[in-house]
């Protein structure tokens, strides 16, 4: 058995290379950490004032609080939402770019980018209450940029996000306006929540969490716009056949992996790579092969149908395989670390962003203005790369999985509209009071090396899909699955329940599509989230019930980076039970755990729970589903027990 702990036979292959040549990797790291921190851990270190650090001693008199008095609630309070702001930062960012590119476009100031879909278009705009009628598709694109990045920069407190109020049911949103979480502007929430946190200001933890909870409304804001604006100029994912691992590195070819979270470069990288084929031919390669890996490669694959190389655990590897000949990267989950494997080959390490650099690598300063120009350059250098690759090192794993994705939500409405074309929702609903499938589980998150790489992730899905459970997928989670070979029908055979297994075949003879339905529909990167929450919106409204009544779970077996804190928040404040496989650095305090793990269900239905064994969250996450159908069942019983009398 190998000493890495990763169930990808790949990664493990080239895990062994990489400690024949003397590469320290991301996993040798993971384990020259241990022992962690136990303040660090539980969340009671305090690092926002030059006078500590402070870590909390229960036991000791005067080491029971920080300096400055602050409790261990306070501490972990302000860790925790801390947490959230950073990855409400990366994410609005993120849909601030994209906005600003949609209304540069519809201005005529961008050769190289265009209104793809104008249907989400269309559909975006009546949503936000743009003018539609009588309109040409760039007018109407610069109001919808321009209503994107008013998100931004409000400071009227009695508005609220756009976005938030234009798909939340009413319900919720009268639950968060009643809460005081309802934010009006992302720039104001986060810079409130920075001087809220600040030493010597807020120490009620509650009031804490809930600055934290309006910044995580925040995020999932931002999310959606980038993923709506996204679709709109590059066009909205339709299934696509492919494949993921490392197998999909090819050595005859000129290999460019595209890696990070922003589209706006990866998708001219993908149009250039079309026609500059005979460049890499002439090179000698017998073409260009790009893959994906991280969000960015979820973003290609969805519209492309570029394959997944792999996930970022494992996003040394592929620089590993010797065949890698360019690396290409934006913002976001991109290790520094990546240079130095490069240095061990011919691999060119590309940053593109100007708040993303690595010392050694090549910069190529990404300009909207000449899109296409950049991509070319970046191909090109991959290409004299090529011509330097020295054969004897490379290694490619000989491992494949073919991969069914591209589930937007236009796609999966597409394909439920086949079995019901007036009520696509109503196929879920009926499936779910059939007792046909349990419910909805969405599995989501990153990679964390405080276990073992993939397994949770696979795991979980495996014991939910024999349970009947329906699994949607995005992220770094999302590729687990697709390396491991569980993103294709096979796959349903294999590991589904016999409800589940029905449901899907009554889809597959209805769908019209040449490949059978995946085990789980991927749908898209980690900013694509909001996708899952609006599916079950509209499933709450045709099942008549409170988003904190539908049978719906989210899961986060890895979860590692600040985003993830923020993802996993706004879930909770929309009524979610969110499982997360780490243990959280909230325990530190009994109050702030309680808070956010039994508390929150009291005023938004949603909360969260720590279990990093894999059968024990499978077991928990089922109990909550069957508890959620009963209490539907019952609450209907009584409907019509009323109704009878």
């Amino acid at each position: 058995m190998s000493e890495y702990k990763t169930i990808d036979v790949a990664a493990t292959q080239m895990l062994d290379k990489a400690k024949e040549i003397g590469f320290l990797s991301t996993f040798d790291r993971a384990k020259a950490q241990e022992p962690r921190c136990t303040f660090g851990n539980t969340g009671i270190c305090c690092r926002i004032c030059l006078q500590g650090p402070c870590r909390i001693l229960p036991k000791k008199p005067g080491g029971n609080k920080g300096v400055c008095g602050a409790a261990d609630y306070t501490i972990v309070a302000r860790n925790t939402v801390r947490y959230i702001a950073g990855g409400a930062a990366a994410h609005s960012d993120h849909g601030r770019e994209i906005a600003e590119t949609l209304l540069h476009t519809a201005e005529g100031k961008l050769k190289d980018y265009q209104v793809t879909d104008v249907n989400k278009l269309m559909y975006v705009a009546k949503n936000i209450g743009v003018e539609t009628e009588g309109r040409d598709a760039n007018a109407i694109a610069k109001d919808v940029a321009n209503a994107a990045l008013a998100e931004f920069g409000r400071i009227d407190e009695a508005e609220e996000l756009t976005w938030l109020k234009s798909y939340a049911p009413e319900n919720t949103l009268n639950i968060w306006r009643k809460t005081t979480v309802m934010p009006s502007g992302i720039n104001l929430s986060l810079a409130k929540l920075l001087h809220q946190t600040h030493v010597g200001n807020d120490s009620d933890p509650v009031n804490i969490i809930f600055g934290g909870l309006k910044v995580a409304l925040c995020d999932i804001d931002g999310q959606h716009l980038a993923t709506d604006l996204s679709d709109i100029l590059f066009g909205t994912g339709v299934p696509v056949v492919t494949e993921a691992n490392l197998g999909a590195i090819k050595a005859d070819k000129v290999n460019i992996a595209v890696h990070g979270h922003n589209p706006l470069l990866s998708q001219m990288v993908v149009k250039a790579a079309k026609g500059m084929q005979d460049e890499a031919k002439a090179a000698g390669a017998t073409g260009i092969n790009l893959v994906g890996i991280c969000c960015t490669g979820n973003e290609v694959l969805m519209r492309e149908g570029v394959a997944i190389a792999t996930n970022f655990a494992t996003q040394e590897l592929a620089v590993m395989t010797g065949a890698m000949d360019a690396m290409v990267v934006d913002v976001q989950c991109i290790m520094p670390s990546l240079r130095s494997a490069a240095e061990c080959f011919h691999t060119k390490i590309v940053t593109t962003s100007p708040i993303m650099k690595i010392p050694g690598s090549y910069h190529y300063a990404f300009d909207e203005h000449r899109a296409m120009d950049s991509a070319k350059e970046i191909i090109r250098l991959a290409i004299d790369a090529y011509k330097t690759r020295d054969k004897a090192k490379v290694s490619i794993p000989n491992i494949t999985n073919k991969v069914v994705a591209g589930f937007s939500l236009e796609a999966m409405l597409n394909i439920f509209k086949k079995v019901n074309p007036d009520n696509p929702m109503r196929v879920i609903a009926d499936a779910i009071e059939a007792g046909e499938i349990k419910g909805i589980a969405a599995l989501i998150g990153c990679n964390n090396l405080k276990g073992t790489h993939d397994q949770n992730h696979t795991a979980i899905a495996q014991e939910l899909a024999k349970n009947d459970v329906l699994l949607l997928a995005g992220g770094c989670s999302a590729q687990a699955h697709a390396l491991a070979g569980m993103m294709n029908g096979e796959a349903v055979q294999q590991y589904a329940g016999e409800g589940l297994k029905k449901f899907y075949a009554r889809l597959n003879a209805a769908s019209g599509l040449t490949e059978d339905l995946p085990l789980m529909f991927h749908m898209g990167s980690c900013v694509d989230y909001s996708r899952m929450q609006v599916f079950v919106n509209m499933l709450a409204a045709e099942m008549g019930l409170d988003n904190s009544e539908v049978p719906y779970v989210v899961s986060a077996p890895e979860a590692m980076s600040e985003k993830a804190v923020a993802i996993g928040s706004w879930n909770v404040a929309y009524g979610n039970p969110t499982h997360v496989g780490v243990i959280a650095p909230t325990v530190g305090s009994q109050l702030v755990n309680d808070v956010v793990t039994k508390i929150a269900e009291d005023v938004f239905g949603g909360y969260f729970f720590w279990e990093p064994d894999a059968a024990k969250a499978s077991a928990r996450l089922i109990d909550i589903l069957e508890e959620r159908n009963w209490k539907n069942v019952m609450r209907k019983k009584a409907r019509d027990a009323k109704a009878a009398n």
